[in-house]
């Protein structure tokens, strides 16, 4: 038992079971799939970061993993004192919204998957933001019908939809809570009162986006207010925890209604934004049916539109259950190539059939079908590239900002909870409503602003996810769980606008197919290829001799630092075990519950 400081923050103690023979067998493997060349971890050492997840953590009472080790310690916190997996969860997402303000919130929205042990099924619930009364299909469009490049749907009051985030986790502790609604809350008000330590990622993070974070008055106050010398300096924000006493004294209607939702509201009015009153007194979750599936006799949980995420990584595991993908070799040429060709099917589906099911008809059943995903393996030839230009949205049908943030829990009764929510691009729309702490969402530039035009991260869209006032645009989160023999096998997850689903898949793959423990499926280089643009991407470095075969092959391919952020844990012989990410040199996975 050890007690944790990292940054000078003082962490719940913590056991690590450190297995010597596994720990070298697997950095032995690591060398082995390694075949781009380049340590990810000395890549992060280039940066002056030293990631906060050492080893894989291990316990048999539960597990909790964040991309905030304070975070992951709230968690933590919570189950020790007898809460479920929903509590830590709703703790985990508010104490995110103080302590990594660039993406955790209550000013956005997501999605949670989880698994209830207790009635032994899923559930999913959308707390996605939604476009405000007064929004309209052509509201950032010249009156020539081409698209206003003023940024209007990226930052500013116009940008945001009406949150959600803090409906989501009320309805979510109605349903399946068991401590009180305040106690969960109490933790995210004590940091953003006392503040908490600037990590060097952060630091980092502020200075990078100063002048986005300086635009507004209100904002520049709170975030830049020690620019540029963030070094060892404390982080305050007294506002947001004057809202979150409210929130945890009234509620949902804290935010929703009364003064909160009055100074939002007049905020807005005051500058240009769209969200009213009414809009925020009208918000509502939803709780859909989640996408179940099987791969290789395992059964896939995941999140239904409006995420894409869900449908697409079906798709492609239909698609890839007709390979022997062991016998490729891991990130080998012939492996990268398939996997590259998948992926430009389904993105290219999403670009047209995706949107939300309460306002366009998601043929989900088709592109998930086994049919479909046959036709599209017979398309594919491994050895060769197929442009993008020749691959069309549903060709064999019969008629996201990197800074989202995902969490997972379980607790020792076998209640599961995977969590991905997000103000869109980094701290959102920039905007902070004024005397409340809230920093906003940039949500509306996820919906089209009109067809063939991309959105930030340079995702197509179409009809199906067109502005309306009341919709939920569509997102690539993609929280997932995957059971086995009526069990949790692994929860997964993460953050990187249109690349979340890739990563989601490869985490799959890696821990199904390659059997690869937590460490190894996470150290695991990732490669991302959406379509349009007809662009082959590869973190970090590539070695040469795949490169040139590859782009034999008539792939454009571009090296990318690290994008995305799984959060996994796993449960395998009645034990427990998580990884922090090293892409998000501050995540952190613990399993000390009540060890």
């Amino acid at each position: 038992m050890v007690k944790l400081i990292i940054n000078g923050q003082k962490v719940l103690r913590l056991k690590i079971i450190t297995n010597t023979k596994v720990l070298s067998t697997s950095c032995l493997f690591l060398v082995s799939l390694n075949l781009f060349s380049s340590d990810p971890i000395a890549y992060l050492n280039t940066l002056g970061y030293e990631p906060a997840q050492k080893e894989i953590a291990y316990s048999k009472n539960g597990m909790v993993t964040t991309q905030h080790f304070l975070a992951t310690s709230v968690g933590e916190k919570i189950l020790n004192k007898g809460g479920n997996a929903y509590d830590a969860s709703i703790a985990i997402a508010f104490t995110l919204a103080v302590v990594l303000p660039r993406a955790g919130n209550i000013g956005g929205g997501g999605f949670m998957v989880m698994y209830d042990k207790e009635t032994e099924k899923p559930y999913s619930i959308d707390y996605r933001e939604k476009a405000p009364a007064k929004s309209h299909q052509d509201m950032y469009l010249y009156d020539d019908g081409s698209f206003n490049k003023e940024k209007l749907s990226t930052f500013g009051y116009l940008s945001s939809g009406v949150p959600g985030t803090v409906a989501g986790l009320w309805e979510v502790h109605q349903k399946f809570g068991s401590l009180p609604w305040e106690d969960l809350i109490e933790d995210a008000i004590f940091y953003a009162e006392n503040g908490f330590y600037i990590t060097p990622y952060m630091e980092d993070i502020l200075i990078r986006y100063n002048e986005k974070m300086s635009f507004f008055a209100e904002t520049r106050n709170i975030f830049q207010a020690d620019f540029p010398n963030f070094k060892n300096k404390k982080f305050f924000q007294k506002d947001l925890a004057k809202t979150l006493k409210i929130i945890a004294v009234e509620g949902k209607d804290g935010f929703y209604k009364g003064e909160i939702a009055e100074k939002i509201a007049d905020d807005m009015k005051l500058n240009g934004g769209l969200i009213s009153i009414n809009d925020l007194n009208n918000y509502s979750p939803v709780w859909r049916d989640p996408i179940i599936s099987t791969y290789r006799d395992n059964q896939i949980i995941t999140m239904p539109p409006p995420s894409s995420g869900g449908v697409h990584i079906i798709q492609m595991l239909n698609i890839l259950e007709n390979y022997d993908l062991e016998e490729l070799e891991h990130n080998s040429i012939e492996y990268i190539n398939l996997l590259s060709e998948v992926m430009k099917y389904a993105y290219a589906d999403r670009s047209k059939y995706l949107g939300d099911p309460d306002f366009y008809d998601v043929p989900v059943d088709k592109i998930t079908s086994d049919h479909y995903s046959k036709k599209i393996f017979e398309s594919i030839d491994i050895g060769s590239s197929k442009k993008s230009k020749d691959i069309h949205p549903g060709m064999f049908m019969d008629s996201e900002s990197h800074e989202t943030t995902h969490f997972s829990v379980a607790d020792k009764n076998g209640n599961v909870v995977s969590s991905t929510y997000t103000l869109n691009s980094t701290f959102g729309s920039g905007v902070v409503i004024k005397g409340t702490g809230i920093l906003m969402n940039n949500e509306m530039d996820d919906f089209s602003a009109a067809p063939g035009i991309p959105n930030q991260f340079g995702l197509l869209g179409a009809e199906a996810n067109k502005i309306s006032p009341g919709k939920r645009p569509l997102s690539s989160m993609s929280p997932t769980i995957v059971m086995k023999n009526n069990e949790l096998f692994f929860t997964t997850g993460s953050p990187g606008g249109s690349r979340i689903i890739s990563a989601v898949l490869q985490s799959i793959l890696n821990i199904i197919d390659f059997e690869m423990n937590l460490e190894e499926a996470t150290y695991a280089k990732r490669i991302h290829h959406q379509w349009q643009p007809d662009i082959l991407e590869i973190e970090l470095s590539i070695d040469d001799k795949i490169k040139s075969e590859l782009e034999a092959m008539g792939y454009e391919i571009r090296i990318r630092r690290p994008l995305t952020c799984i959060q996994t844990i796993m449960y395998k012989n009645k034990i427990y075990s998580g990884y922090g990410d090293f892409r998000r040199p501050d995540a952190f996975a613990s399993g000390n519950i009540n060890d």
